[in-house]
């Protein structure tokens, strides 16, 4: 690949800057059956991109560069799934990912009134991070919980029946 780490819009250099996070990643794609066929290699894209989330905790350049090498892909390839797919993330995320669902149960039943209550509380927008890196808000579509509408979900704790007085103690709860 002619672009470098250094070149890539976003980098913070995670690559360099953790050693034992670019090990992980690298033993967990090194794992895995790779041919010198790129065509092989993009079946293991999505995997190798949840791993490497999970290690990092987004995609910034840097990281999507070192996939692309390592599966023998285009970066172009590594960043159309990356756009398309709404759980992957080039921007870093706050301890509490706040989610939430917008999916048409939970919209009737108030779900823009909610975001609306946490972007007053946090003072940021959907799909903005507080400046502390505690929180990081967003919507999703479905949750698959219609029968509990509104939903939020913080991390993996759902909650249920949710209104916007109740965004106070959701934020408290991340507190404890």
């Amino acid at each position: 690949m002619s672009c470098t780490c250094d070149k890539m819009p976003g980098n913070d250099n995670l690559i360099e800057a953790y050693p034992e996070k670019r090990a992980e990643l690298e033993a967990y794609i090194n794992s895995l059956p790779l041919s010198d066929s790129p065509d092989r290699n993009r079946g293991f894209l999505i995997q190798s991109l949840h791993k490497a989330q999970g290690v990092f905790g987004y995609l910034p350049g840097c990281v999507q560069l070192y996939v692309a090498d390592k599966l023998k892909l285009h970066l172009s390839e590594v960043y159309g799934v990356i756009s398309f797919y709404s759980f992957f993330t080039e921007k870093p995320m706050g301890r509490y990912k706040i989610n939430v669902c917008t999916g048409t149960a939970c919209f009737v039943k108030g779900a823009n009134k909610i975001v609306d209550e946490f972007k007053r509380f946090l003072n940021i927008q959907e799909g903005e991070t507080t400046s502390d890196g505690k929180f990081s808000l967003g919507a999703l579509r479905c949750v698959g919980a219609c029968s509990l509408a509104p939903v939020v979900m913080v991390n993996e704790r759902v909650y249920g029946n949710v209104t916007a007085k109740l965004v106070p103690e959701i934020l408290n709860d991340c507190a404890e």
